[in-house]
């Protein structure tokens, strides 16, 4: 099965910085491409690709510019109802998250994010519209750490972005 979604990418971050402040990051809306490969009526495995482009910033309002995202996520999922027109499926797995294009803001000189790996739960549903096509709609739950590190003025801090990745689009199953 393929699917194109359009998410929202909203993280909840939390952060301890060397500076008596927290880090803060902007949603973003993108596109999503996802495929999903049955092993029986029930189970199967999703690899999502997407990337988003994040302004970060601090709650006090230093500008700590912008960073791109790839998080490629695989889940294996469950589906409850494979038969059926809505189709309710449940899924856990991993996310490996790659920081790229750092852009330094003007409160600072340099920025520097550590890829990470997370982890990820899933809940969403199919609702088929004839054999091969449905809409879906789509939750996701990503555990995303990273070290982030700036020049003039040193900063240094973990950061947990854990976004909430929430997406409806269409799916195709051959």
């Amino acid at each position: 099965m393929i699917r194109l979604r359009a998410i929202d990418v909203m993280p909840a971050e939390s952060s301890t910085l060397s500076i008596a402040d927290k880090a803060k990051a902007g949603n973003q809306a993108v596109p999503e491409l996802d495929f999903t490969y049955f092993w029986t009526d029930h189970w199967a495995t999703e690899l999502i690709l997407a990337t988003s482009e994040h302004h970060m910033s601090t709650k006090g309002g230093i500008d700590l510019g912008d960073v791109w995202i790839l998080p490629p996520t695989l889940t294996a999922q469950y589906h409850f109802m494979p038969d059926q027109r809505f189709r309710p499926y449940l899924g856990a797995g991993l996310n490996y998250t790659f920081f790229y294009n750092e852009k330094a803001g003007t409160s600072i000189a340099s920025i520097d994010y550590d890829n990470g790996l997370g982890y990820a739960l899933q809940a969403g549903f199919d609702y088929g519209i004839d054999d091969h096509w449905a809409i879906n709609f789509d939750v996701k739950k990503v555990w995303l750490n990273t070290d982030v590190t700036t020049t003039g003025p040193a900063v240094t801090g973990d950061v947990d972005l854990d976004p909430w990745i929430i997406g409806t689009g269409v799916s195709y199953r051959f």
